[in-house]
């Protein structure tokens, strides 16, 4: 892999969690200060990203407002975010093959910094590794990260032996970590539950 930084890579939104600290249904569709929590993601990424993909499963239909490609899981059992990464890269190896690279976010992190996608490829070329991962205040966000086609067929694997947890399989391959501050809010602060609606709309307003 060429320690250079592409000068575009596709963005995949991960939104196909059960939202059950929610309530169930949609959380990336709940209102967020007038839209929806998705539409903040997604203004976010558009402008970094080489063309955006939605990971969800179910009806792909209530994300057409959208007019972005939804991706369901190819894993059965809502085997996590794990799953709707493959399905990105395997989407981009058959659709885009000239595309070496992924970022993923999380459908519930409204702040998503506007240089992403720079600093994370920054940060693995800069340390030789395979793969790259947000943090902040010093936690690691796994599921918003980049990774490279080429290894779909590894984590495919990984996969069907059972494996679920983000950094364990990232951490076998080699994993850098861009860093952002957490103040004056966190960037990857994400919603699970009513009270941080709440919160993100709060801080919303502060920022404006």
């Amino acid at each position: 892999m060429s320690g250079a930084v592409p000068a575009a890579t596709p963005g995949l939104v991960l939104a196909g969690g059960l939202s059950r600290r929610m309530g169930g249904g949609d959380k990336p569709l709940r209102m967020l200060a007038g839209r929806p929590i998705l539409a903040h993601v997604v203004e976010r990424l558009r402008g970094q990203c080489d063309g955006l993909l939605i990971n969800a499963n179910g009806d792909p239909a209530r994300f057409a407002a959208y007019g972005l490609p939804v991706l369901a899981d190819t894993v059965p059992g809502f085997a996590g975010p794990l799953a709707g990464i493959l399905a990105g890269l395997d989407w981009l190896a058959a659709a885009r093959p000239g595309a070496g690279w992924l970022v993923s976010v999380a459908a519930d992190t409204p702040f998503a910094p506007n240089d992403l996608v720079a600093r994370l490829h920054a940060a693995r070329a800069a340390a030789g590794t395979a793969l790259a991962c947000a943090a902040s205040a010093g936690r690691r966000h796994h599921a918003i990260g980049l990774w490279p086609v080429e290894l779909r067929h590894d984590l495919r694997a990984a996969l069907a032996s059972g494996e679920r947890r983000l950094g364990r399989w990232t951490e076998k391959h080699g994993v850098a970590v861009a860093e952002w501050p957490a103040e004056p809010v966190d960037p990857f602060f994400n919603i699970n539950t009513p009270e941080e609606l709440a919160e993100a709309d709060g801080l919303l307003r502060r920022l404006r």
